[in-house]
């Protein structure tokens, strides 16, 4: 049975009556998990940790039920955010699990889990057993990770067919941004995927559960194998476009500076002649005095230095 908010009443009819349900709970308060606890007889560690969140990815076992913090995801918040940009938007969940319920506790919103509810809820049959619900939420959420992932694949072509036609600092910013990005990413996957193969072992060890659902929990781990060998690739995809970027600058600077050189070698003699024909030697004061003559030793000189350094340049293909 599925339920979404807390009713004493009922709660206590299906404790009675032994059935299995599925509690989830959006920012509950902590009197709401208070009372809950009190009927569901949750230790005190694991209230304590229920109601403190930005946990790491954790398993805790005690004695009839235990806690597990597990994450999700729903996308990047989009990259002209300045301070968060492409920071993935990461869904913390904590999960009681006994052989009785299981509850979760989240404070943000996750379609993936409110759709897995809805499917229960109009599928018009029951679960194959207690462990196959467990292994539903935490699949959905795992599985949350891959369009995370495939937005950080498709963002990181985009960037890379920019940098290769036109670098700038802005795509560089982003490259920093989408690697620390999969830092988060990575600081949740890799406990949980740590964690996937315990938890298997653990949960069927849980006292009232029905077994069945053994070989889902190792999809679960696979996945999650999966989403962190991604997590890698990509970050070694990342660090391959910032040598891009710091080849394609590097290049255009060489570019750049070749021109600014063939420039300054071509006006090198002009430089020379007005620096020569600018001392006063008697014999230049007394010999050039007309305008043919300033022409041709003066402007013409420069000139023909000038051009005749420009031809070789371009015969030398030094502009290509």
């Amino acid at each position: 049975m599925l339920f979404d908010a807390i009713r004493g009443d009922q709660l206590d009819d299906l404790l009675a009556r032994r059935t299995f349900f599925w509690l989830d709970l959006f920012q509950p308060s902590d009197d709401e998990l208070d009372m809950l606890a009190d009927k569901l007889g949750w230790h005190p560690l694991a209230v304590e940790d229920t109601k403190e969140f930005e946990q790491r990815p954790k398993l805790d076992r005690y004695g009839d039920h235990m806690l597990l913090v597990f994450y999700g995801a729903h996308g990047l918040k989009p990259h002209h955010d300045d301070a968060d940009g492409d920071r993935p938007a990461l869904v913390e969940v904590h999960l009681l699990v006994s052989g009785d319920w299981i509850v979760t506790i989240r404070r943000h919103r996750c379609d993936a889990l409110e759709e897995l509810r809805h499917n229960f809820r109009h599928s018009g049959h029951d679960p194959e057993s207690e462990q196959f619900v467990v292994y539903r939420i935490l699949d959905v959420l795992t599985d949350t990770f891959f369009p995370v992932l495939d937005e950080i694949d498709e963002t990181i072509d985009a960037l890379e067919d920019a940098i290769l036609l036109r670098a700038d600092d802005e795509q560089l910013q982003r490259v920093f941004r989408l690697k620390r990005a999969l830092g988060v990413l990575r600081r949740v996957v890799q406990p949980q995927r740590d964690l996937a193969q315990r938890a298997i072992e653990d949960i069927n060890e849980l006292p009232g559960l029905s077994l069945g659902a053994r070989d889902y929990f190792r999809d679960v781990y696979d996945h999650l194998i999966r989403v962190n060998d991604s997590i890698e690739s990509y970050r070694d995809l990342l660090t391959g476009l910032m040598d891009i970027y710091l080849s394609t600058t590097s290049n255009r600077m060489n570019a750049v500076m070749k021109q600014l050189t063939l420039v300054s070698t071509i006006f090198l003699p002009v430089t020379a002649l007005t620096g020569f024909f600018g001392m006063n030697f008697g014999w230049m004061v007394g010999h050039i005095d007309g305008f043919w003559q300033f022409a041709l030793f003066g402007v013409g000189g420069a000139l023909f230095a000038a051009l005749g350094l420009f031809a070789w340049f371009k015969r030398a293909r030094f502009f290509d």
